[in-house]
């Protein structure tokens, strides 16, 4: 489509909400979108910049773009829905759920068989469910199988077929699971009472069939029909056990449903509960795929309807975990602050974090690849850096009381320890405790080294410390005339406060966060990396003090020792005899005598 052909098309459309959708230039959908107002929400498309790349190449690719009026935003909601899960277009999100989970049919027929099913038949059969357990699914049809007879059979039972007496009874009803409607010994309104119980159950409604129960139970009591008041009466132990062991919140909180969400860059977990009399009677989790840049909203949006759907939910009131620019005629969405309302919010984002956690573990094992691109994408959008940070070095100072300063260098490749690239620095150019000058200096030396010897430099540097020594290490930068060629950023400890150049605000990073876990992994190994360096020299530079004040022997001698006797105090333990073999008599006499003295003079 000609720009100006998009510009008259612009112009034409209405200010009514509707939805609409792009074509390319083969007549294939690319984005089904929804509007409260079809003309400003095209529109926008073709008149600003946009941030994200994805929306970008869309624009470009628009060949045609079509559109239909509605008569409110929940039928933009709905239309926009069903679009996207007929044509799936390639810029649209999209559930990611390769899964096909089974259903409890409760079948159209006479004397109806319930049974498990993942095939939905529009026969006018009622499907409760889905269950993403098929272990509570199957544990639930055992719970109905022991409270209620119910024929197993697939057995035509119409009144003219039991009438004529074409059937004898089975097993089952030998058993006593079945009480024989193939043979008239069951009605079909005390045969429907069953279902019509089991379908309260399987929606949650316990309470409703417990109390039917326990008049009937009553009743039987009353006209001493014991052994009927006692069958009854381990039916309903039987549900009460069942409920006490599922979760219930409140008895107060019936027939609401609460959606919660976990992101990253790429992908939405969304978790979603419904809850009824008080017990949540469905719990699921859905992995969302992200396109363009949506929002909270319309990701929300678009799973809540997919969910509603599947689970036939009929509640009016919606928990969120936060409140979000969403309105859906006959909905109220309630951000809870405390009690058991908050309780289902917490436990739902709690289910969404698990569920995202199980998905990544599966991912680094199956594609490390990907798993490891993931990782440096998202460290690359929440530091806002030109370019994947596939390699990174992080710096820290290490002295005690000002002796023996060192700087460590460790170096991340793919996210991961580079341990054969990490190195030390022994600070030679600065005296006393001066963690800026230290910073300077191992900055300095590392990439005029890596200059000099044409290595290939990191896209990310990361400084132990807040903005004083970042400061120190742009001077090194700047010297070297790096200044504005690597990313740099310095991390403060106490808050994990992360400070850019130039900038004197931090930023925060979620403390959940993979890319601050990336960056806490880098601090701690570059940490622990100077302080065994640190440690190694301070044990080096005792023995050297306490060796170089025994008169007549040199470097030459120490090293032999050293060599043969591995520590200080295994030197001082040695004989004569073992100290002359090493660096002959004389020498061996001198070290020998000089120990032999000290220890007389702590005696004393």
């Amino acid at each position: 489509m000609k720009a100006e052909d998009i510009k008259l098309k612009l112009q034409l459309l209405p200010d009514k909400p509707g939805i609409y959708q792009y074509y390319d230039i083969n007549g294939v959908i690319l984005y089904v979108g929804k509007a409260k107002n079809l003309k400003k929400r095209v529109t926008s498309y073709f008149v600003k910049n946009h941030d994200n790349a994805k929306t970008r190449i869309l624009v470009r690719q628009i060949e045609d773009i079509q559109y239909l009026v509605v008569d409110s935003e929940l039928d933009a909601l709905l239309l926009e829905n069903n679009l996207i899960k007929k044509y799936q277009p390639k810029y649209n999100i999209a559930l990611k759920d390769d899964k096909t989970y089974p259903w409890i049919c409760i079948k159209k027929e006479a004397f109806p068989r319930v049974f498990s099913t993942r095939n939905l038949v529009k026969d006018g059969s009622k499907y409760l469910g889905p269950y993403p357990s098929v272990k509570v699914m199957h544990t639930l049809l055992n719970l109905l199988k022991e409270i209620y007879q119910l024929r197993t059979c697939a057995l035509d039972l119409s009144a003219k077929k039991v009438a004529e007496k074409k059937y004898k009874v089975c097993l089952e009803y030998h058993l006593g699971n079945c009480k024989g409607p193939c043979v008239g010994n069951q009605s079909e309104a005390n045969y429907q009472e069953y279902i019509d119980q089991i379908e309260s159950i399987l929606k949650g409604n316990i309470g409703s069939v417990l109390t039917h129960l326990r008049k009937i139970m009553q009743e039987f009591a009353e006209n001493y029909k014991f052994e009927e008041a006692q069958a009854i009466k381990e039916k309903i132990q039987t549900l009460e056990n069942y409920q006490s062991k599922s979760t219930i919140v409140s008895p107060t909180v019936d027939k609401v449903d609460v959606i919660t969400m976990v992101e990253d860059e790429k992908t939405a977990f969304v978790n979603y509960f419904v809850i009824s009399n008080g017990a949540i009677i469905h719990g699921f989790t859905i992995e969302v795929k992200k396109k363009l840049d949506e929002t909270d909203a319309e990701i929300i949006a678009f799973a809540l309807l997919e969910m509603r759907e599947r689970f036939n939910s009929q509640s009016k009131e919606i928990l969120i975990e936060k409140e979000i620019d969403l309105e859906i005629p006959g909905l109220q969405f309630f951000v809870p602050q405390r009690g058991d309302k908050k309780h289902l919010v917490d436990l739902s984002i709690r289910n969404a974090k698990f569920y995202r956690l199980e998905k990544l573990k599966h991912e680094r094992i199956k594609n490390p690849e990907e798993h490891t691109d993931r990782i440096l994408s998202q460290l690359q959008k929440d530091l806002r850096l030109k370019e994947l940070p596939v390699h990174i070095e992080c710096f820290d100072n290490s002295n005690i009381q000002g002796t023996n300063p060192v700087s460590a260098c460790v170096v991340f490749r793919n996210a991961k320890p580079s341990k054969k690239d990490y190195r030390h620095f022994n600070v030679k150019t600065v005296v006393g405790p001066d963690d800026f000058a230290s910073m300077e200096e191992a900055v300095g030396r590392r990439y005029r080294r890596m200059l000099d010897e044409n290595q290939a430099l990191p896209q990310l540097i990361i400084i132990d410390g807040g903005k004083g020594q970042l400061g120190a290490a742009l001077k090194a930068l700047e010297t070297l005339g790096l200044r504005g060629k690597i990313a740099i950023i310095g991390i403060a400890k106490r808050l994990e406060e992360i400070f850019f150049p130039g900038d004197s605000i931090p930023i925060y990073l979620d403390k959940r966060s993979e890319s601050l876990k990336v960056i806490q992994h880098l601090r701690n190994e570059a940490h622990r990396f100077g302080i065994t360096h640190h440690r190694n020299r301070r044990s080096k530079g005792a023995f050297v003090s306490e060796l170089t004040s025994i008169e007549g022997v040199g470097p030459k001698t120490h090293e032999e020792l050293m060599k043969a006797f591995k520590t200080v105090s295994k030197i001082k333990e040695a004989n004569l005899e073992s100290l002359s073999s090493v660096i002959g008599q004389a020498k061996g006499k001198i070290v020998w005598e000089y120990f032999r003295g000290s220890e007389n003079s702590e005696l004393e």
